[in-house]
């Protein structure tokens, strides 16, 4: 397994100092499975001012779809041979199909009555009960032996910076016989590596990252949480996988709420940067790939400049899908780490 990092340096001139020299150093690093790169550039301080909330916020629950007095009577319901009753309900939390599916088998689910939740209000439970009710879905179509209960997958954007249409806190749950992009050559790269090693990739880097310990957070019963070495984010990344489960549906409720506990922890970490906005996204194996582990990744969203609304995203990443991470990602390691020593 190779850490590879290209460090560059750029000379330029300050006309205000004389024309003094100054070296602005950058690096690019190659992911250690897909040999995806990422640009660790533009260094800055990690720190930014929160929006007014109350004015992010005002006004929107009159029309949203998912408040208790209308999601019951205006959101669609699976047919009966899907789903015979329609949507799936645990407490005050709704299942139900989506309109603007990703797949044929595509889903939303809410994460409770409360039309806004701020980051710092999720909590352990509330996350893990979500994460059951999609597990609840996932399993009904595993039952019917349906085409699509291949990969099992929860995308959570949550707040408009990462791509949420609705303040109102849900997930997007699909099942899909095709994996995603970065899911599949993902996939693809560690049954080579398995090939070739011998060997699980996935358990020689979290053995890897806990010996090295630069990007390492800890662990919350198997679920083992660092930084990622080659970030997609422009905070970094924070990687989370689980010791002997290969998919989603391997995962037990004792995994599920170690994940939703580790994520209050990274929420509260970069809630302390000023940022309030993330993606979150399953990585699944299907049944039977134990080349594979399950993992998550959590990528916080913020702005390159926040006073005009500059999203995060630009040419860069959008159209060569080359990452650029604004520091170091050992050094956002030791920003998060105190979260998960309490």
């Amino acid at each position: 397994m190779k850490f590879e990092a290209h460090r560059k340096e750029t000379i330029v001139l300050n006309p205000m100092k004389d024309m003094a020299r100054r070296s602005i150093p950058s690096e690019i690093r190659k992911d250690p499975l897909t040999g995806r790169t990422a640009r660790i550039c533009h260094f800055m301080k990690l720190r930014w001012e929160k929006p007014d909330f109350g004015a992010m916020v005002s006004g929107t629950e009159q029309t949203c779809p998912f408040c208790p007095e209308k999601v019951m009577q205006i959101t669609p319901c699976f047919p009966e041979e899907i789903l015979p009753q329609g949507r799936l309900t645990a407490g005050d939390m709704v299942l139900f199909p989506n309109i603007a599916p990703y797949d044929s088998l595509g889903a939303v689910a809410t994460m409770g009555a409360q039309h806004y939740i701020p980051m710092l209000e999720f909590t352990a439970e509330r996350i893990s009960g979500a994460f059951r009710l999609a597990r609840a879905f996932f399993q009904r179509i595993e039952e019917i032996d349906h085409p699509e209960s291949v990969y099992h997958i929860i995308n959570w954007n949550y707040m408009p910076p990462a791509g949420s249409s609705l303040i109102h806190a849900h997930l997007q749950v699909f099942a899909s016989s095709s994996a995603p992009n970065l899911m599949r050559e993902e996939l693809e790269a560690a049954r080579r590596y398995r090939q070739r090693k011998g060997t699980n990739y996935w358990d020689d880097l979290v053995a890897h990252e806990i010996s090295e310990g630069q990007r390492f957070l800890g662990s919350i019963g198997r679920i083992n949480w660092f930084t990622s070495y080659a970030p997609m984010g422009v905070a970094g990344d924070v990687l989370a996988v689980a010791d002997k489960a290969s998919s989603t549906l391997e995962l037990s409720d004792e995994d599920l709420d170690d994940i939703a506990d580790g994520l209050t922890r990274v929420m509260a970490a970069y809630d302390k940067m000023g940022i309030f906005s993330f993606n979150m996204n399953f990585f699944t194996g299907a049944k039977g790939d134990d080349f594979t582990r399950f993992h998550l990744l959590f990528s916080p969203r913020t702005f390159f400049n926040q006073s005009l609304g500059t999203p995060d995203i630009g040419a860069l990443r959008n159209l060569f899908n080359e990452t650029l991470c604004m520091a170091f990602p050992e050094e956002i390691n030791s920003l998060l780490k105190p979260d998960f020593e309490r």
